[in-house]
């Protein structure tokens, strides 16, 4: 007789989980939406001023980043003057899903690299269910301390970052899920001595910051391709440790079981919300409260636009409102990048 997989779990179109612990993540949603998914292979060779490749940073855990270099000129001074900014990627997808190189980061990540100009660092973060968090925040912290070991120089060389990159401005940015890696890796950063690097500031863009009791936006916005209360609830359960509700500090870090905000060592940071995402709401309470507690941040609110907006490849490209929103959204970051 031969075994036949049962479904246990499904999250709309992107993910299965079978009774053996199996987990599919083919895409099973609309086709014409499915290249936004396709991985890009890396290039080393400039395409639309930009070259990417693949980098595995630590052999033991497999754990590799795609790293995004501008075209620009080569650095001949003595000082960091043409050196160029690092950002540190965290990919979203609730934890559960998407990579690194998918073309929905691509297309963004590319253009962020070139506009800043900065050389962007995308880390392949580890997924639940497999691997609950706190993986992909070690995954994340992981990727800082390989900067650092870089910027030490002394046992470490990647020839991007030793020649272009300027350590003393480390930035770390993240989509939605990543967003809350931001959080979480910049609060551990904070702890621990970076030097010779500098960790300069944080980007989470509509972080996914929640709690258990459904906020009003979450009630009256309308869901998104990108972001369905189903996929907040179903992703959350299966990348929280197990037991654990939405009010863990991972997905609620203004919440009462998270530390409080006014005893961690942060450095700026710059909110990104979208004025008609389902969480919105609660990405303004961890606004409120990081003001409270005293906290360098700024907000950048993207109008009449939903969660991930400019991820979605077909609607900047269609959608008039939503490219000038992303092109909003990037002048937003260059311009904090700049001045820290």
């Amino acid at each position: 007789m031969v075994y036949q997989r049962k479904l246990v779990e499904e999250v709309s179109g992107w993910l299965r989980i079978f009774d053996d612990g199996w987990v599919d993540r083919t895409w099973t949603g609309p086709p014409e939406v499915k290249f936004m998914s396709e991985p890009v292979p890396p290039h080393e060779e400039f395409i639309e001023g930009v070259a990417t490749r693949d980098v595995t940073i630590d052999e033991n855990s497999g754990l590799g980043v795609r790293i995004y270099l501008p075209q620009n000129e080569p650095d001949h001074s003595a000082d960091n003057s043409n050196k160029l900014p690092i950002i540190i990627h965290f990919h979203g997808g609730g934890f559960c899903i998407s990579q690194a190189d998918w073309y929905m980061y691509y297309h963004i990540y590319s253009r962020l690299a070139r506009s800043a100009p900065a050389i962007v660092v995308s880390v392949y973060l580890r997924l639940a269910p497999e691997h609950r968090l706190p993986a992909a925040i070690d995954d994340g912290f992981s990727a800082l301390m390989w900067l650092r070991a870089l910027a030490q120089g002394e046992h470490s060389y990647e020839p991007w970052l030793s020649n272009y990159g300027d350590f003393n401005r480390v930035f770390l940015i993240g989509d939605s899920s990543g967003g809350n890696l931001v959080h979480h890796v910049a609060a551990r950063a904070g702890q621990v001595d970076l030097s010779p690097m500098r960790l300069a500031g944080g980007i989470p863009v509509h972080p996914g910051f929640v709690r258990s009791e459904r906020s009003k936006s979450e009630m009256e916005q309308p869901e998104s391709p990108f972001l369905t209360l189903d996929m907040v609830d179903r992703f959350l359960k299966l990348a929280l440790p197990k037991g654990c509700t939405k009010d863990h500090p991972f997905t609620c870090p203004m919440g009462h079981a998270a530390p409080p905000l006014d005893s961690l060592n942060l450095p700026p940071f710059l909110l990104c919300v979208a004025e008609t995402d389902l969480i919105r709401d609660t990405e303004m309470e961890y606004y409120d409260a990081m003001n409270k507690a005293n906290k360098d941040v700024e907000l950048l609110i993207n109008p009449g636009v939903g969660h991930s907006f400019y991820l979605n490849k077909i609607a900047v490209d269609m959608d008039p409102h939503t490219a000038a929103q992303t092109s909003a959204l990037l002048e937003g970051i260059v311009e904090f990048i700049k001045k820290h």
